[in-house]
C-alpha cells in the first residue's frame, strides 16, 4: 500500500477546521481518517480533532501487541460512536462549543478489502479501470434534492445550499456511520477528501489526476487552490500496490 495525506487552509479561511490521520499497522493493513468540523473557528476544530484522534486512537489500540481485529467494520463503528460521545459532551459541557460537530470519512484496508464508514459530506472515492466513482452517499440537502428529482448533479454543484449537511457527529447524542465495503484490487486508488476539494475540483479533473502514473494530493489541492481555494482543503489517497517501496507521508 502507499498512503499520502495533506491537509491546507485554503485561501480565504482564518484557520484549518479539517483533520486528518492516517498510518500504517503493525500487520502492513493501513487506516485514514479524514473530518471537517463545524460550529464556528474553535468548535469546528475541536469537534474534528477530537474525531480524527478518538477514532485513530481506537483503531491503533485493536491492532496493539501484534493483534489484528476479527472485524474492521464492527471497529470501525464501535470508534465512530465514540467519537460522537466525546464531541457531544464536550459540547453539552462546554458552553462556547455548544452545537460543534464534524464530518468524517474513514476507511481500514485489510486483505485488499476496504472497510468504510462516513458520516456527513466528506467523500471516498474508488478510480479503477480508467473510472472514478463515488462510494460515500453524501448526507447533504443537496444529495436529497437530486435523489427525489429536485436537482440533477450539476445543478447541485452550484446550489446556494449545497453547504447544508444533514448527519455530522456530535450534534447528537447518538450517531452512527454510514457503512459501505468494497474488494479492492491492483492498481485501484481510494482518495478521501472533505469538501473544500470536491467543490473545486470537477469528477473529470480528479479522474485525470489519479489516472497519472504518480497521482499527488499536492496536485489536487494545488487545483483547489487555483480555483479559489475558498474553504480548507484535505485529501488522503490510498493506492493499492504491492510495490516494496511502500511509504507513508502525511504533512500540513
Amino acid at each position: 500500500m502507499k498512503l499520502t495525506g495533506e491537509t491546507h487552509i485554503g485561501l480565504v479561511r482564518s484557520s484549518n477546521q479539517d483533520a486528518l490521520q492516517c498510518g500504517k499497522l503493525n500487520n502492513g493493513d493501513v487506516y485514514a481518517v479524514v473530518c471537517d468540523g463545524m460550529g464556528g473557528a474553535n468548535g469546528g476544530n475541536v469537534a474534528s480533532n477530537i474525531a480524527v484522534k478518538t477514532i485513530a486512537e481506537r483503531v491503533c489500540e485493536a491492532y496493539a501487541n501484534d493483534n489484528v481485529p476479527r472485524s474492521p467494520s464492527n471497529l470501525l463503528a464501535s470508534a465512530m460512536v465514540a467519537a460522537n460521545i466525546e464531541i457531544f459532551d464536550r459540547g453539552n459541557n462546554e458552553p462556547e462549543y455548544e452545537g460543534m460537530g464534524t464530518t468524517v470519512v474513514a476507511v481500514i484496508v485489510s486483505d485488499k478489502t476496504a472497510y468504510i464508514s462516513h458520516v456527513g459530506d466528506s467523500r471516498l472515492y474508488l478510480y479503477r479501470d480508467n473510472a472514478l466513482q463515488q462510494i460515500t452517499r453524501d448526507h447533504s440537502v443537496v444529495q436529497e434534492m437530486i435523489e427525489s428529482g429536485q436537482l440533477t448533479e450539476d445543478e447541485a454543484r452550484s446550489h446556494p445550499r449545497k453547504h447544508f449537511i444533514t448527519r455530522a457527529l456530535g450534534v447528537s447524542a447518538m450517531e452512527e456511520g454510514e457503512y459501505d465495503e468494497i474488494e479492492l484490487t491492483e492498481g485501484d486508488r481510494l482518495l478521501l477528501c472533505t469538501d473544500g476539494l470536491t467543490n473545486m475540483v470537477s469528477d473529470d479533473v480528479l479522474a485525470d489526476i489519479l489516472a497519472s502514473d504518480e497521482p499527488t494530493v499536492a496536485h489536487m489541492i494545488e487545483v483547489a487552490l487555483n480555483e479559489g481555494g475558498t474553504d480548507n482543503v484535505t485529501a488522503v489517497l490510498v493506492e493499492c500496490t504491492d510495490d516494496p517501496n511502500d511509504y507513508q507521508k502525511v504533512e500540513e
